[in-house]
């Protein structure tokens, strides 16, 4: 059992965006050791139903009587300042502390914290640990960043001393947790609202690393440059891995793909045969996070039985590439979270391992600082697809203050050869793809934001 001594006096415990998937879980994991969980949420959904059948009381909307039952108000980074709940909070004086804040005293609370992070892959990865640690009955607590079958959901409470995290670099929030194993699995340009230049991301990771404790482990990425620097900054025990970096301690060769797009390769461990690997997810980028994810669990012991059989077993998170039905029985409908240019050239090239005729992108832009940023990163990413549909931006946490729409993506495409389409309105979009798609072709629904709903109106 974890030593929870340092949250012990919070008995307790209201959390404002309970519904969210990191303090969905976070709830259930307290709910677990015996706190009393309240919380609220601007919106019903299947977490929230999940949290309630796990008897944890959940207001849609606000309750500031559970507030003033509560000896500390957790709040996630999307709640405002001006919430009638903090309002409330802070009129009786009670401690009102932010979710990644929180998160780092659950991280104390186990002697074993394995926190995965880098700019893309965080949550496939994640789940690949979780699922060899699972396999091999280490029992660890686990929080993931999407619903994973194996699961049931996005975390798992366990009764071991490993907790298994997902640790993103937006707004510095992986500083806040202390952990005593880290994946690094790439340092790439996001998140640029919050840290303006790239110096400023590579810093984070670098402070990040500093985390490690002596008796600590540091698995990075030997393909990424960037990546490549950390090691020199911590005295804990690094290992690497690669496809195209053979100088690394895990390396895969005689890479080859079935017809599906999932990869089996030969991995080496310092320039020892390993063993033959076969993946139930599609892409090059997949293998990296296999060999990072065998490079970790090689170090805690897991046997090569238990690491395959795991692998194997994995078909993806949710909007990991995500088979959602066919058109018609025409055309495989496909869903995935990508929302970077990175993730969505190596969606692309995923793609392409895959046979089929011509392949539709229904792209939704996340954010009116990435998209202003990236314009042409975006638009050189969207030229790997035949067919390009752009929906509106997705504000999420901003407001439009970037000068900047979709139909100046479309129109970078246009100028790029490319007959790109501007259409806004869902149903519309989902008409003209109904109405155009050919027998054997590929769709895939591209984004961070809404762009999700559109799958199941496509194969209805």
């Amino acid at each position: 059992m974890p030593n929870i001594d340092n949250i012990k006096k919070y008995n307790n415990i209201h959390m404002i965006g309970i519904g969210g998937i990191s303090m969905s879980g976070i709830a259930t994991i307290l709910k677990n050791w015996g706190f009393n969980i309240t919380g609220s949420d601007c919106y019903n959904s299947e977490t929230i139903q999940a949290l309630q059948k796990n008897n944890i009381k959940v207001t849609i909307g606000h309750n500031l009587e559970d507030v003033a039952k509560a000896d500390i108000v957790v709040y996630s980074a999307a709640i405002k300042e001006n919430n009638p709940e903090i309002l409330e909070a802070k009129k009786l004086n009670l401690p009102i502390i932010e979710r990644a804040n929180f998160l780092g005293e659950l991280t104390r609370c186990y002697e074993d914290t394995i926190c995965i992070s880098g700019t893309h892959g965080k949550t496939t990865t994640t789940s690949m640990v979780s699922l060899c640690f699972i396999e091999a009955l280490k029992d660890p607590s686990i929080q993931v960043g999407a619903f994973l079958k194996q699961l049931n959901g996005n975390y798992k409470v366990g009764n071991s001393e490993h907790f298994i995290i997902e640790a993103c670099e937006y707004v510095e929030s992986f500083l806040k947790f202390s952990p005593k194993a880290e994946i690094i699995l790439n340092i790439d340009n996001d998140h640029l609202d919050y840290f303006k230049t790239f110096e400023n991301i590579k810093k984070a990771f670098e402070k990040y690393v500093k985390l490690l404790p002596l008796n600590g482990l540091l698995v990075v990425n030997g393909d990424d440059t960037n990546c490549l620097e950390l090691p020199k900054l911590t005295t804990a025990k690094t290992l690497t891995y690669g496809i195209t970096n053979k100088n690394t301690n895990f390396f895969a060769v005689n890479i080859v793909f079935d017809k599906d797009g999932f990869a089996e390769f030969d991995v080496y461990n310092n320039d020892e045969f390993f063993d033959r690997i076969k993946l139930s997810v599609p892409g090059m980028h997949n293998v990296l996070n296999a060999l990072a994810c065998i490079a970790l669990c090689t170090e805690y012991k897991i046997s090569k039985e238990a690491i395959k059989s795991a692998l194997l077993k994995f078909t993806g998170a949710h909007r990991r590439f995500e088979y959602k039905g066919k058109i018609n029985n025409m055309a495989s409908v496909y869903d995935d979270y990508g929302h970077h240019p990175t993730e969505i050239i190596a969606t692309a090239k995923s793609l392409m391992n895959k046979k089929y005729n011509k392949s539709w992108v229904i792209f939704q832009p996340h954010t009116y600082s990435r998209t202003k940023t990236l314009l042409n990163d975006f638009a050189k990413a969207l030229l790997n697809f035949d067919n390009i549909i752009v929906l509106d931006i997705y504000a999420a946490r901003e407001n439009n203050t970037y000068g900047i729409t979709s139909k100046d993506l479309v129109d970078k495409l246009v100028s790029l050869g490319k007959n790109a389409k501007y259409i806004p309105d869902f149903s519309e979009c989902v008409s003209y793809v109904k109405n155009n798609v050919e027998l054997d072709d590929i769709v895939l629904t591209l984004g961070a934001g809404t762009v999700t709903d559109i799958g199941p109106k496509l194969v209805s």
